[in-house]
């Protein structure tokens, strides 16, 4: 106790000296191992969007068939979310992050199996289960290290890796299919190979390079992990003073069953753009190598918009503004640029649209992550990521339905826009848990 109180309550210079020495060692050690294993995680997701720029030719998949394909993965992330983030907690995340990984990894690279409609539903319902809990677990896994007013900036910079996978993967993607008739494969086959690998070889160094909680950290001292237990102890104990959830109780919540359909609005909009933006930009007449290119630059923007908003929501300790704000200019932008005609307009409007969507993926995760802890939150966070992923499906599918109907495939953006518009009524009605996200501060 005498511990605790020396180093949580004391004040001045040598609070200060520790504190930021233990979150710099933190940030260090973690972040960027984390953001690169998210890096091949989000890219093995979502470089269907590019492998379709020559695979649904070749198989004459519809709209609507690409579609299903595109969306069937998040159901078998649904049903495997919540048991794999309890199975985290249980089995620590070196173990069971490594074990997503390489599992992902190979099924990702098995795509190149593809052979028709029902192999291609098959593997990427298998690539869901298989990446299941991923996000959620790491979501979790950064609660066990960073203490709340730190939370938001380190969320946003271990999720800068979905904007960077574009960012990087697409010129990439789309300088793969160069490849085709190398070695006698097609060049979609050879993007899905040459993806999945590294992320099979990551998940054997994530086994020993990853440390499941701070007290087993022999990288910092004995002074700084007292320090760190200290703190998230206290906050801890303060959040569960003012409230303390079962995980039956956690997953039953109100409050959760809203964060989830505010995260549906946001992902449905997010892997709408995320797996037509290829096809859109493509469009325009541009070759596979420009697509790729082209397709970076919302991303880029994207990247920086989310850093710095993220750096601002934790300098004011604002949330409900710094996700609702964002998910308003997702709608606007995502319904103005299906009126627009000419490339480089379009290209403007949608490069708005990602940095909302980039804006609210660096701060959303602060709102559950505020009064949830231990098993509860375990539970919560995964519920939350799984039924806002259902959107993954409902996002794209919605747009190819719409494509198929109506032949265009700015029409289904318009009706896209819909879902952030509800995101963001639901997150200024429901609000924020303030006084527990930032309990021990006093506030």
């Amino acid at each position: 106790m005498s511990q605790t109180t020396t180093y949580a309550g004391s004040a001045g210079a040598a609070k200060s000296e520790i504190e930021s020495s233990t979150i710099r060692a933190i940030s260090w050690r973690l972040i960027p191992f984390l953001v690169l294993a998210y890096f091949f995680s989000y890219l093995d997701r979502v470089n269907l969007g590019f492998a379709a720029l020559t695979m649904n030719a070749e198989f004459k998949f519809t709209p609507l068939i690409f579609s299903w394909g595109a969306g069937i993965f998040f159901i078998g992330y649904f049903i495997f979310e919540v048991p794999s983030n309890l199975a985290l907690e249980k089995f620590g995340a070196s173990r069971w992050i490594a074990r997503i990984m390489v599992t992902w990894g190979i099924i990702s690279a098995l795509m190149a199996l593809t052979s028709g409609v029902t192999s291609f539903y098959v593997l990427r319902f298998l690539l869901g289960v298989a990446e299941a809990g991923f996000f959620p677990g790491i979501i979790l896994y950064l609660t066990y290290w960073f203490p709340a007013e730190y939370r938001a900036r380190f969320l946003a910079a271990f999720a800068i890796a979905v904007p960077i996978s574009t960012v990087i993967g697409a010129p990439v993607s789309g300088l793969l299919l160069g490849l085709d008739g190398a070695m006698g494969l097609k060049g979609w086959q050879w993007l899905f190979i040459l993806e999945g690998i590294p992320s099979v070889l990551l998940g054997i160094v994530t086994w020993f390079y990853l440390t499941d909680r701070p007290e087993k950290a022999d990288w910092l001292s004995a002074e700084q992990k007292a320090w760190l237990k200290a703190k998230l102890d206290s906050e801890i104990a303060a959040k569960q003073a003012v409230k303390h959830l079962s995980l039956g109780e956690a997953l039953s919540s109100p409050k959760v069953i809203m964060l989830s359909l505010v995260y549906f609005g946001f992902v449905g909009a997010l892997y709408g753009m995320q797996f037509w933006l290829p096809q859109i930009v493509k469009a325009f007449g541009l070759t596979n190598a420009q697509t790729g290119f082209v397709t970076a630059i919302p991303y880029v923007f994207g990247t920086i918009a989310m850093i710095l908003w993220a750096r601002h929501s934790d300098a004011t300790r604002e949330r409900v503004m710094h996700v609702g704000a964002p998910m308003i200019l997702i709608a606007i932008a995502l319904a103005v640029s299906s009126y627009l005609t000419d490339p480089v307009m379009t290209m403007v409007a949608l490069t708005f649209a990602a940095i909302g969507v980039f804006c609210v993926f660096g701060v959303f995760w602060t709102l559950p992550t505020a009064w949830l802890s231990g098993t509860a939150a375990a539970g919560a966070i995964a519920l939350i990521n799984s039924i806002g992923n259902l959107a993954g499906f409902g996002g794209p599918y919605l747009i190819g339905w719409v494509k198929e109907a109506t032949g265009q495939t700015s029409t289904g953006l318009l009706v896209l826009a819909v879902l952030p518009l509800i995101a963001s009524i639901l997150v200024f009605v429901g609000g924020h848990e303030t006084k527990h996200e930032f309990a021990e501060q006093g506030r």
